[in-house]
């Protein structure tokens, strides 16, 4: 069985390594540089860059070839973080153990951190090295139909303007397929495309990608009810006093975990067709329902 923790620690260094060579190529010495860093480098899961990254692996790729891809995916998502914890939307004081960006600096600079990474990703996209142009840009409008108002921006739109309010199942899990799930799966179709997986592999690596979407949105509300601040490095409770809709507040705390197995049934069920370069996807899938941060 894959050893995830070591493939993580693996995978993460070259990753922060990565990181830093395309902030300091940048904004160097700068506040807004330390704004960016002081996010960008906060540690965290990384689990959408790994996630592209393991399935490159999966259909037989280099892996090398993906950290760039690895590297934007990751500034995307963190600037949707520095943007989710702002005042005017969720107003959160820790980020990954630390204080968010905004406290740390002000609003201005984490808004502008915010901005500074989602375009520094696009240009990293822009400048990938792949066998075919065409395959270069289908790729960039994969990450940017998933990032923006057709993805995981309307996602958080709806998510806001269904405070207060009761969803349906249903409802409830289109948003969470566009605030979550969509960058998921975008970084695992984008790491088997840019790894030369065939159609059928990244139908597969597709379908998998959704369920685990969906299961890590699941883990996370059922981690907001229960889960320990001081491990997660985030506040609990925050869902329900912010009125927030979630699967516990809607199925119940138990019926929310039978869920996400049952998710993570269908995740590893759309792999069967992959040998043990795919190994780290499937330990994934373990760690997403099993992790408590």
């Amino acid at each position: 069985m894959l050893d995830l923790a070591a493939y993580f620690a693996r995978i993460n260094e070259i990753l922060d390594r990565h990181l830093l060579n395309h902030l300091n190529a940048s904004v160097a010495g700068s506040r807004l540089f330390e704004a960016m860093r002081h996010s960008l480098m906060a540690g965290g899961k990384r689990l959408r860059p790994n996630l592209c990254i393991a399935a490159c692996e999966a259909v037989g790729g280099d892996s090398k070839k993906v950290f760039p891809l690895a590297c934007a995916i990751e500034m995307i998502h963190t600037y949707s973080l520095i943007h989710d914890d702002l005042p005017a939307m969720d107003d959160d004081q820790l980020r990954r153990g630390k204080p968010t960006c905004h406290v740390a600096f002000d609003e201005a600079t984490a808004i502008l951190a915010g901005d500074a990474l989602l375009t520094l990703a696009f240009q990293i996209l822009a400048s990938l090295e792949t066998e075919r142009p065409e395959q270069a840009l289908e790729i960039i409008r994969i990450i940017a139909s998933a990032a923006g108002p057709a993805g995981m921006v309307q996602g958080q739109m709806l998510d806001m303007q269904s405070e207060g309010q009761t969803l349906t199942s249903a409802e409830l899990q289109a948003l969470h397929a566009l605030k979550t799930g969509a960058m998921i799966e975008a970084a695992l179709v984008t790491g088997a495309m840019l790894g030369g997986g065939n159609t059928a592999q990244i139908d597969a690596i597709r379908d998998y990608g959704r369920a685990i979407g969906l299961a890590f949105q699941v883990v996370d509300d059922v981690l907001n009810v229960e889960g320990n601040p001081a491990v997660m490095g985030k506040a609990a409770g925050t869902d329900q006093v912010r009125r927030k809709n979630s699967y516990p507040a809607l199925l119940s705390l138990e019926k929310s975990k039978e869920f996400a197995q049952n998710l993570i049934r269908t995740a590893g069920e759309a792999l069967i067709g992959f040998e043990h370069e795919a190994d780290a996807l499937r330990a994934i899938a373990r760690y997403v329902i099993e992790r408590n941060k």
